[in-house]
């Protein structure tokens, strides 16, 4: 199957183009993925607080060597509280890793915390993910709905369990309201488990004064 790069996706900017074409560019057989080493998970764990534990494991905290030569850059949440949720999160990092239309920049240490919404769940672990991408917002919301998918998501109600839950927070100073998507990603400022990852994150993210003024504050 004929694999696109990011030129052509941008040039199509179509969901065909994005989950079709490039099928074989972002989606690497996760039989491969499952046969990362365990040892991968080994972690150091620092307790916040009675409720929040930062964890440090294999890729997270990262921070790429290489400068990406892709013009735009977007901050994404990951999140889930079903499984091995860790090791995911480590089969999420290689996935990434081999995509054509993103780099990964940086990724966060990940935070153990509690539900929010629905309480009687397990606790969550979370982190953020800082890439490099071709594709406008739209198009990205399209490709990490598709990653979801890929890693067993299931949407059922609100703040519900999950496998694997991906957001885009931020995407540079973009300020956008629509049914499909809202930038910055509405009440970040207001959840431990974006604004904790968030002060370990060593890339410069979003001009705040800039958003502030697109907003009209």
């Amino acid at each position: 199957m004929k694999s696109i790069g990011c030129n052509e996706a941008e040039a199509v900017g179509s969901v065909y183009a994005i989950c079709i074409l490039g099928i074989g560019v972002f989606t690497p057989e996760l039989k491969k993925l499952n046969s990362i080493p365990k040892g991968t998970t080994t972690k150091m764990q620092k307790k916040l607080n009675k409720n929040n534990t930062l964890i440090y494991q294999k890729n997270y905290p990262y921070l790429s060597k290489n400068k990406s030569t892709k013009p735009h850059q977007a901050t994404l949440g990951i999140g889930g509280n079903v499984g091995d949720v860790r090791r995911r999160f480590n089969h999420l990092f290689f996935y990434l890793k081999r995509s054509s239309f993103i780099d990964i920049v940086e990724t966060a240490p990940i935070l153990k915390n509690p539900p929010f919404g629905y309480l009687e769940q397990d606790y969550f672990y979370n982190s953020l993910i800082i890439v490099k991408t071709c594709l406008r917002p739209k198009a990205l919301l399209r490709y990490i709905l598709q990653v979801e998918k890929k890693f067993g998501r299931k949407r059922s109600f609100a703040d519900a369990p999950r496998t694997l839950d991906i957001d885009m927070i931020f995407y540079e100073d973009e300020v956008m309201n629509t049914a499909e998507l809202t930038l910055p990603h509405n009440a970040w400022h207001e959840r431990e488990s974006v604004k904790i990852p968030l002060v370990h994150l060593k890339t410069k993210i979003i001009n705040y004064e800039k958003i502030s003024r697109k907003n009209g504050k």
